[in-house]
């Protein structure tokens, strides 16, 4: 038996708002990371990855760790240039 949502009848309030786009810099980087893992995946049907999947993988996780520890010390936000 199927068991139904409940519909949503309240908005998300402004500090919820709020939280999401203070952690969206870090949202956008794991974004980075899955996408960089998802190319060295289909890389491997293709003779491996190259020497730029692996940059790019490492890169987009260099950056996760900065901007996590950003996000900790209270520096990150949304007008921070990425």
């Amino acid at each position: 038996m199927r068991k139904h949502l409940a519909p949503v009848t309240t908005e998300p309030a402004a500090a919820d708002l709020a939280a999401i786009e203070s952690e969206w810099p870090l949202i956008a980087a794991e974004l980075d990371v899955l996408d960089a893992e998802i190319t060295m995946f289909y890389a491997e049907e293709h003779g491996g990855p190259t020497a730029l999947d692996w940059r790019r993988l490492r890169r987009a996780e260099a950056r996760v760790t900065r901007t996590a520890a950003e996000l900790a010390a209270g520096i990150a936000g949304p007008h921070r240039a990425a």
